[in-house]
């Protein structure tokens, strides 16, 4: 094809042709060559000599046949795409002669034909050139400014390559970078037309230039490169991760992909962002999807008339925010799934599935017992509104009357059993107070602390305009009995968790600096303004906190309570990551006793969620040092490793393996965290390596590390209702049927795995693992970082630290709802989660899927999808409430 042009375009050809042909052998007279010659085809031989021909006619110096002979080279070059595998031949066969190019290119004179000959040239340097050389940049650069795509996929990628390593000298150089972005436009546009948005988005990030990508994306491929960013963001060092967040939030908004928007924007703790979304959306139903996003991510956002300028509207939208519906929500799910019959803790235990010893155990009426079954009982039953021991029948011949069961327990036991209403009524704030109303007019303290407990649990993530805790509760804040203050203030803390309220702040911060207050007191005030203000960097309330710290005595320090202190302080920088270092300055100036396990507090807490491989290193550098008796910072190091390492799959693989190590090398203390820190990686999510790691320490014989296992079995199998687990703790409960401290921890354990007869999850993250609720990790570190000593604590009287879970109960279901916000029975396919980021064409999104009409429970790890074209979803997630509408174009298939 290209090779006629060449035979009669100047009179000599003839001659020309004999002569190359007789060089060829005497250039390399040695015979390996004429071997090789010998092996081509025909057909090859034919291009090889046909190319040495152009070689030479290319030094030749009569222009138009340097012309010619350039042209002929070049077509041969593009049309030479026969082999994917192996080096094009043309390419192959010039390889010999690209030194030869490259020395007379330097003695030709500046016209177009060099810039020709450098086109060329760039294109052979891309298999010819020495590594890092960068040739074929070079003479690109120095080429013609023709169209790139033209010489192939191949090519396009490989100047790529070059161009970053040439910005990252020249930015080190202080060289100016113009030429270089001049050929990234097109090498990004020629990447966005071919389905290479990926390629295009590594470039872009390579030369810091992302901003050039909101111009380049279109209605096709803007979903696809947006998902690789946001996938790509959790890879990235900071603050560059936050750009390419900010990068796809503006792309979103950009395609009015506004649900997407609003999860970056949620992930970016963004409020401006998320008002943003509000004021440019005009759909009223789609704002009320935002509104259940929201809802679901538990912060208190408050509506204005920008957002929504109808007074009405307003009111509707803001009562999805408020979570008002949640209750209803699942009790739907429940009753679709036929759970509503209230269970007994005996129905979990099973105990006639065991042999006889431990069933003769079981049956003594002990206080401890009794204090473990209302747990399993709050558990198992949460959320339903009712069950057999709080709620059921008051009649004298059933004897499981409410009042009775109360009594069953002894003085603290029964605050936790009073405050176990609010979690059998859990979201459903009306009937809940006026059920829990009774225990009010109670003259037992420890009853009247349980009720205001009980008032903050049934309040915990539902907002109410009317604020009925805050007006329940403050008058019980400064009573004399301090189980009751204690109460009244971890209920604040639950009921207001993420609220920031102002009022609140003005009426626990004094308690921190009154020198009669017990610590107690002051360490439960200091985790519920740590609740209320959490992740808000609130200056006011870290003072009054580190104040409360400074004035501790020596004594103090030493009790295990002190250290929910720091906890309160790292909680209010939960995830912010830089804004820390200020307070963690402070810090270091504290007393010996608490500066250490203050500082791995704070770090911690900063940057848990943000998977920070260099903060991770550090922590376990802290686990690495064996230190004398009496340390005990180091428990707070190892749960931070879980909770900086849970942002992302591959992180959360290694921390497992790290933690491995831990319970090898490390020290006692350290042990027991290790345990709770598998619990945090794996919570709602049973991993059955972990599973059997955790297993295999519920039989160590330090029993610390034993009741840490035991709970974190709980932990990973919550609401899971997970059989493997299930029969390990029932079989744990015969083996330590005479240890009651390990009983009661066996007990838990089994009331969180069937937590909420299995409609619920404790997993902080949400919307298939992107966002973190920072109240629900917030509740979750409570509870571990107060099992770091579980003698003192949640087997001392201090047991209602168990209700901290409460922040992060979550039903983990799909329900979706029609227009009129009323439960619609759709199908949905649900199966595994596949990650599709990066992969061609349209890959499906799940695997090994069941088809199920809604509302569905999902597992870890699984994601759901329409199963038909009637309806479309408002949110590109399918998780918690869903609102679908009508497909306009559907028509019933006859």
């Amino acid at each position: 094809m290209a090779r006629d042009p060449n035979s009669s375009s100047a009179g000599g050809s003839g001659t020309t042709r004999e002569e190359a042909s007789m060089k060829v052998p005497s250039k390399d007279p040695k015979k390996k060559d004429e071997k090789k010659d010998e092996d081509l085809s025909e057909e090859d031989l034919a291009l090889k000599q046909q190319l040495e021909l152009y070689v030479e006619r290319v030094q030749d110096s009569d222009p138009g046949l340097q012309k010619a002979a350039l042209e002929s080279m070049r077509q041969e070059i593009r049309s030479s795409t026969s082999s994917m595998t192996s080096v094009p031949k043309p390419l192959k066969f010039l390889r010999p002669h690209y030194g030869t190019l490259k020395t007379y290119y330097e003695t030709m004179k500046d016209s177009d034909l060099k810039k020709f000959l450098a086109d060329i040239l760039s294109v052979l340097a891309m298999t010819m050139s020495a590594e890092g050389e960068r040739e074929s940049l070079k003479y690109r650069l120095l080429g013609s400014e023709g169209d790139i795509g033209s010489w192939g996929h191949e090519y396009v990628r490989n100047l790529a390559g070059e161009i970053a390593q040439e910005y990252t000298k020249r930015q080190s150089e202080e060289a100016p970078i113009d030429d270089l972005m001049e050929l990234v436009q097109q090498i990004v546009a020629f990447h966005m037309k071919h389905n290479a948005e990926y390629e295009a988005v590594d470039l872009l990030m390579e030369v810091e230039d992302l901003d050039l990508l909101v111009e380049h994306v279109d209605r096709t491929n803007y979903e696809r490169t947006c998902r690789y960013l946001t996938s790509s963001a959790r890879y990235l060092p900071g603050p560059d991760d936050m750009l390419v967040l900010d990068i796809a939030y503006m792309i979103y908004l950009k395609f009015e992909e506004y649900p997407s928007a609003l999860q970056i924007a949620l992930f970016l703790d963004n409020m401006q962002y998320v008002k943003q979304i509000f004021t440019s959306c005009d759909d009223l139903l789609r704002k009320k999807q935002f509104c259940y996003i929201l809802a679901r991510h538990g912060i208190t956002f408050e509506l204005d008339e920008e957002m929504a300028a109808d007074d009405e509207d307003r009111e509707a939208l803001q009562e999805i925010i408020n979570n008002t519906k949640l209750s209803e929500g699942y009790l739907t799910l429940a009753r679709d799934i036929e759970v509503m019959e209230p269970k007994s803790p005996e129905d979990i235990y099973k105990a006639h599935l065991l042999d006889g010893r431990a069933s003769a155990g079981a049956s003594v009426d002990s206080a401890r017992q009794n204090l473990a079954a209302t747990f399993v009982n709050a558990f198992v039953n949460a959320g339903f509104g009712q069950d057999k021991l709080m709620t059921g029948p008051s009649d004298a011949s059933s004897g499981g009357s409410a009042g009775n069961w109360l009594f069953k327990n002894k003085e603290h036991g029964k605050a936790s059993a009073a405050a176990s209403l609010g979690m059998i009524l859990l979201w459903d704030v009306d009937a809940g107070l006026a059920q829990i109303d009774k225990y009010f007019h109670s003259n037992d303290n420890h009853v009247i602390a349980g009720a205001l407990l009980g008032v903050g649990i049934v309040n915990c993530s539902i907002k109410n305009d009317c604020d009925p805790a805050l007006a329940l509760l403050a008058d019980y804040i400064d009573k004399e009995d301090s189980s009751v203050r204690i109460g009244a203030i971890m209920g604040l803390g639950l009921a207001y968790a993420g609220a920031q309220n102002e009022q609140i702040r003005s009426k626990l911060t004094p308690i921190l600096g009154d020198n009669k207050t017990p610590l107690d007191v002051i360490a439960f005030t200091a985790i519920s303004l740590g609740l209320v203000y959490v992740g808000s960097c609130n200056e006011e309330v870290a003072q009054a906190i580190i104040f409360a710290l400074m004035d501790r005595s020596e004594s103090e320090l030493g009790e295990p309570l002190t250290q929910l202190l720091p906890l309160g302080l790292g909680l209010l920088y939960l995830g912010k990551q830089e804004s820390v270092e200020a307070t963690a300055e402070v810090s270091r100036t504290f007393n010996d006793k608490i500066r250490k396990y203050c500082d791995m507090t704070l770090l911690s807490c900063a940057y848990a969620g943000t998977g920070n491989v260099l903060k991770v290193q550090h922590l376990l550098g802290q686990c690495a040092q064996h230190l004398e008796k009496g340390e005990t910072h180091q428990g707070p190091a190892v749960l931070g490793i879980a909770m900086i390492a849970m942002a992302e799959e591959l992180g959360l693989e290694m921390a497992i393996r790290s933690l491995e190590h831990l319970l090898q090398y490390g020290e006692q203390n350290i042990r027991r965290a290790v345990p709770l820190a598998l619990g945090l990686l794996c919570i709602s999510n049973p991993k059955v390596n972990v599973m059997d790691t955790l297993s295999r320490l519920s039989h160590d014989t330090d029993t610390e590390v034993a009741m840490a296992a035991v709970i974190s079995l709980g932990l990973i199998g919550a609401g899971t209702n997970n059989a493997r687990i299930a029969g390990m703790l029932r079989n744990l409960s015969s083996y330590y049927y005479k240890e009651a401290s390990l009983l009661f921890c066996v007990r838990i354990a089994q009331g969180l795995v069937h937590l909420g007869k299995g409609l619920l999850t404790l997993a902080p993250y949400h919307s298939e693992r992107f966002l973190l609720s920072p109240t629900a990790l917030a509740g979750i570190i409570t509870l571990l970082h107060a099992c770091l000593d579980m003698k003192a604590i949640v087997l001392g009287k201090y047991h209602y630290v168990l209700y901290f879970l409460v922040l992060a109960m979550q039903p983990r279901m799909l329900l979706t709802v029609d227009e009129n916000l009323k439960p619609l029975s759709v199908p949905v396919r649900v199966g595994q989660a596949v990650d599709v980021v990066g992969q061609a064409g349209r890959p499906k999104t799940i695997t090994g899927f069941q088809t199920h009409s809604t509302p569905v429970l999902l597992a870890a790890g699984e994601r759901a999808e329409l199963a038909t074209e009637k309806y479309i979803p408002l949110s590109p997630i399918l998780e918690g409430f869903v609102i679908l509408k009508e497909n306009p174009e559907y028509h019933e298939e006859r």
